[in-house]
């Protein structure tokens, strides 16, 4: 006990940690209280941060700023709005032939399993083949209550979506705008002598922006690839699987787990046990094992330094806590207290030192 007495005295004797401390407390109190209110003024600010870095691109290479703001401003609203135009009139026609056809799908995989029982009957049971029918059918059935809640829900959806639409491409100008006022005023409520929170912000702020650009980068790359690898194939909802496929890399290692399951019954229930159907497959996994070995290591080699396994309970930890948001920015959270370790360590260190 004294030795652990001794080292809440030694740490918090020192106001550099102390300040450290309460500020990412009130970060983490703030987030999970208001979070889910602020999530417009959220958005804005992770599209700003995004934004910001083509912003100085331009002023290094002597734009004004004003002008280097506008361009890409104006630019990222043609590209959304060109984006959406594309993409989402397809996107939800797929979705609701997915939804129509969803028990066709059904009826196909339960046949599947009724093939594998004739086939293998030491290695499927039919208790086994008939509990997996059971469990398929219940899905079915919940179907369309799902979908009347979601009927239900849709208005409000809608009036979220405008508000986004509306609010967050204005928020996002007046941050980019105003990136020094704005961040003086936080400033301001903190003293003036800081050495160690400055360290943990510009180390965390350098590897989140190398890593939020890098993310968005990869989710387009392999959006826009699967894309045209469906189309080529001949598969069913191309767009629909694309843009699952382009999402599913914000999850490392869960999502490209997650996205393969509709990926492959698609092709299954399009071609069955075919040649086309392995040639499909086989497609896919040699798409996301590129992804994995080449891609994200050209584009995170810098920008994430941590061990798989401190991934993978970020991941939980974080999503656990703050949902889509905790897992999108898992990774930058896991290098902040990463950085805040080591600032404390080095804290630590230069005490010990100096006594």
């Amino acid at each position: 006990m004294n030795m652990i007495s001794n080292w809440f005295r030694r740490t918090l004797s020192d106001p550099q940690v102390v300040l450290l401390l309460v500020v990412l407390l009130f970060a983490v109190l703030a987030f999970s209280f208001f979070g889910h209110m602020l999530a417009p003024a959220i958005a804005a600010i992770v599209l700003a941060f995004l934004l910001d870095g083509p912003i100085g691109w331009l002023e290094r290479r002597g734009a004004r700023p004003m002008i280097a703001l506008l361009f890409v401003f104006i630019s990222f609203l043609l590209l959304s709005v060109i984006t959406l135009l594309a993409v989402m009139p397809p996107l939800v026609q797929q979705i609701g032939q997915f939804v129509n056809d969803s028990p066709k799908m059904i009826a196909r995989l339960q046949a599947g399993f009724l093939g594998l029982h004739a086939r293998f009957p030491d290695i499927i049971s039919e208790v086994q083949a008939q509990g997996w029918l059971e469990r398929m059918g219940n899905e079915v059935a919940n179907l369309g209550p799902r979908l009347v809640q979601y009927s239900l829900t849709s208005l409000t959806s809608a009036v979220s979506l405008i508000v986004y639409t509306v609010l967050v491409p204005v928020m996002v100008f007046f941050f980019l705008k105003d990136k020094e006022q704005i961040l003086g005023w936080v400033t301001g409520f903190l003293p003036h002598d800081k050495p160690v929170l400055e360290q943990v912000w510009h180390e965390s702020l350098e590897r989140a922006g190398d890593y939020a650009r890098g993310k968005v980068y990869e989710i387009l790359i392999c959006g826009i690839a699967a894309f045209i690898l469906y189309q080529v194939l001949g598969l069913r909802y191309a767009t629909l699987l694309a843009v699952a496929t382009g999402l599913s890399v914000i999850i490392p290692y869960f999502g490209a787990a997650a996205v393969t399951v509709p990926v492959l019954l698609v092709a299954y229930v399009q071609w069955g046990m075919s040649p086309d159907f392995v040639i499909a497959a086989t497609a896919y996994f040699v798409l996301q094992a590129l992804d994995g070995n080449l891609l994200v290591p050209l584009l995170f080699s810098e920008a994430v330094k941590l061990h798989p396994n401190a991934i993978i309970i970020s991941i939980l930890l974080f999503g656990g806590l703050w949902g889509f948001w905790g897992v999108f920015f898992a990774i930058p959270l896991a290098t902040l207290a990463n950085a805040v370790i080591r600032a404390w360590r080095a804290r630590a260190h230069d005490e010990a030192q100096a006594s």
